[in-house]
């Protein structure tokens, strides 16, 4: 989901929940995601549609705060 997408659907209460975890890919690296009703769940990602990846937490949270999001489970 984009930056807006997200925000959106927060404002809409759709977001149930949001988590952060090391990159698979990469293990230095961060990535959020969003889980919405039934089950499903979106990554963050760019305007190339590619997941948002932060090296460093600091980071993260600052863009996730951006969208409106007030709590992160943080998962290691």
């Amino acid at each position: 989901m984009k930056r807006e997408q997200v925000r959106a659907r927060h404002a809409e209460g759709q977001i149930n929940a949001t988590h952060v975890i090391q990159n698979p890919a990469n293990p230095g690296e961060w990535i959020v995601f969003f889980k919405k009703s039934a089950g499903r769940s979106y990554f963050l990602v760019d305007d190339n549609d590619e997941v948002e990846s932060f090296a460093r937490l600091d980071d993260l949270v600052e863009t996730v705060r951006g969208l409106g999001i007030k709590f992160a489970e943080i998962h290691m």
